[in-house]
């Protein structure tokens, strides 16, 4: 829900959004002050509450490095990037080799998707 400081009340409290159809199709929104029920008759005629930024309590050094999963090159010949690799909802599958493989796989016999 969104903040509000109500022009009408005067409460800082938060905007409802009812929808509006018309048959099954949906029109637009009603909007209403949750303390006092006004209505609004537009967006930009709700009194929006400025957002304050969070704390600061972390900085960018704070941050985890971006971990490497793979050594260079060797993601991209993978199973899941090969043109053989065939997907179905019961099980992963090699259409080259014939066999059940997982997505994380490699073989030397890589095909690459051509664009």
């Amino acid at each position: 829900m969104t903040e509000i400081l109500c022009t009408r009340c005067g409460a800082e409290t938060f905007l409802k959004r009812e929808p509006v159809y018309e048959g099954l199709a949906k029109t637009g929104e009603r909007l209403f002050c949750v303390a006092c029920g006004f209505e609004y008759a537009s967006e930009a005629d709700v009194p929006f509450k400025p957002s304050a930024p969070g704390p600061a309590i972390f900085s960018e050094d704070d941050r985890p490095e971006t971990p490497k999963l793979f050594a260079e090159g060797e993601g991209e010949r993978i199973c899941r990037h090969c043109a053989e690799y065939v997907v179905n909802p019961f099980t992963q599958f090699c259409s080259r080799r014939r066999r059940e493989v997982q997505a994380t796989d490699s073989c030397p016999d890589f095909t690459s998707i051509s664009p």
